[in-house]
């Protein structure tokens, strides 16, 4: 595989290099199959970013319009809504992109820019909904011991932490992400330029998978696991079962499934690419399955940053309390503005009538 012009889509991020795209001549399967692409991603592109946008705009609305000041896990929810708003703004261009026939007409700067972006909120969203997770099971298994890791400070710090490793974590994609004429499908791509040092890659998908995923994935695995072990040993103590822990059980249950589903499958085709590099897979055998997996498992992980704020925030109790906050008090002000408004023209009506009233007087005979 050529660094340049068979570079593999899965050693990106929003990874739709135009080198990934196979030089095939017109009616093969291959190219069958990336018509399909063309027809299929750019409106799912779109309808994720919209939906995803609106949805953790919503979030991020209700929790900065509350007054209330903000608990430890709505810092860690709103970060990640904040992570995946930006992570879902860089889309649209990748959309473009394709429809463009991966020919990248933003310019170098955005070609750097965007997908630097896209890989910090990458990052940052996983290491939240890992922080999400440990700040569940210290609540639910550790609720006494580890009170006061549970505070606001420390957890504007971790998040704060959080976006610099990120920042550092992107530092593959900001060198290394060029716009390049590529001469074999003949387009000015925004491609991931591995031809002087072979050995970012390796770095960049080794970091993707353990850092990006494995790790993240053991302590998820491990919060939940022990999540659930608290909830269930809690339901054998009580004479009754209580709904809002077969609530929890089941959320996290999804959420750990989601996380899976969502990411599992582009992290393979990651993995199978690295080990394409090191010569442990034959090249050429793989080539063509990871250029079409990689385009499907790599916009099947995006979806997870649209679903978050409808596994995290709108199941949970004490947001809807929020939302039914913000809008009673929203209705009552309305509610104030109109009586306002009412008696103002009320008393305007009866001014009126008694400056109309003609004074009479009376004369005594």
């Amino acid at each position: 595989m050529e660094p340049m012009t068979l570079e593999s889509v899965t050693t990106l991020w929003s990874e739709n290099s135009s080198a990934s795209l196979p030089s095939a001549p017109s009616g093969s399967p291959i190219s069958a199959e990336w018509e399909l692409v063309y027809s299929i991603v750019p409106p799912y592109i779109f309808t994720l970013s919209l939906f995803g946008l609106l949805f953790n705009s919503f979030v991020l609305g209700v929790f900065f319009t509350h007054k209330d000041r903000l608990t430890v896990a709505e810092i860690y929810l709103s970060n990640l809504a904040l992570a995946d708003f930006i992570l879902l703004c860089g889309l649209p261009f990748w959309a473009m992109n394709i429809i463009n026939d991966f020919n990248w007409p933003y310019g170098e700067v955005l070609c750097k820019l965007v997908n630097s972006i896209i890989i910090i909120n990458f990052y940052t969203s996983i290491f939240t909904l890992v922080m999400i997770s440990v700040d569940r099971y210290l609540a639910l298994v550790k609720t006494m011991k580890a009170r006061w890791l549970r505070r606001t400070l420390y957890a504007k710090v971790i998040c704060f932490i959080l976006w610099i490793l990120a920042v550092a974590l992107s530092t593959p994609t900001m060198v290394h992400r060029k716009v390049k004429f590529i001469n074999e499908i003949e387009t000015m791509s925004c491609i991931l330029d591995y031809s002087h040092d072979s050995s970012w890659k390796l770095a960049h998908q080794i970091l993707m998978n353990v850092l990006g995923f494995v790790l993240p994935v053991l302590v998820i695995v491990f919060s939940s696991g022990n999540i659930i072990k608290a909830l269930v040993k809690r339901k054998e103590n009580v004479a009754f079962n209580d709904i809002n822990d077969t609530k929890a059980t089941l959320l996290v249950y999804a959420v750990t499934l989601l996380f899976l589903l969502c990411w599992g499958p582009f992290q393979v085709f990651t993995f199978i690419d690295t080990l394409c590099d090191v010569q442990a897979l034959d090249e050429k055998l793989w080539f063509h399955t990871l250029d079409i997996g990689g385009q499907v498992s790599v916009y099947l992980a995006f979806l997870n940053s649209a679903l978050n704020p409808l596994l995290y925030v709108f199941s949970g109790q004490y947001f809807r309390r929020k939302v039914s906050a913000i809008y009673s008090r929203t209705i009552h002000y309305r509610r104030g503005s109109d009586m306002t408004t009412y008696q103002r023209s009320v008393v305007s009506t009866y001014i009126n009538r008694t400056e109309q009233i003609k004074p009479v007087v009376i004369f005594n005979a």
